[in-house]
């Protein structure tokens, strides 16, 4: 119900978007979000948007360079990532779940992910 796109292979300081769409329901009254896997494999926050859009969260390490956005006429959100570095590489997973949390075990909805690779 969750499906990303836009990763790939890029050199350091360079740039990205991620889309994630939303089929099978409206996820219009939801909270969307990305995570990414962390050192030791557990799934950390990375950003969220409110329902209406008004409202975003970043981790402290992508804040000034990642911009999490939503069009919600297309059940869509995106990620858009500039300025990246080596240690951005991982798989971005879309998120969605009714409330908004920084813990991966409140979103209830996943995809299966997208690789974005930054190399030094």
């Amino acid at each position: 119900q969750l499906a990303e796109s836009g990763g790939g292979l890029l050199p350091s300081g360079g740039s990205l978007r991620l889309f994630c769409a939303a089929s099978g329901r409206t996820f219009s009254t939801y909270v969307l979000g990305w995570f990414r896997p962390a050192p030791g494999n557990e799934r950390e926050f990375v950003a969220a948007i409110s329902s209406n859009g008004d409202t975003t969260h970043y981790v402290a390490s992508v804040k000034g360079r990642f911009t999490i956005s939503r069009d919600k006429a297309k059940n869509t959100v995106y990620l858009q990532m500039n300025s990246l570095k080596p240690e951005d590489t991982a798989v971005y997973y879309c998120v969605a779940s009714r409330r908004y949390s920084e813990f991966r075990n409140r979103y209830d909805y996943w995809g299966q992910g997208t690789q974005v690779t930054v190399s030094s």
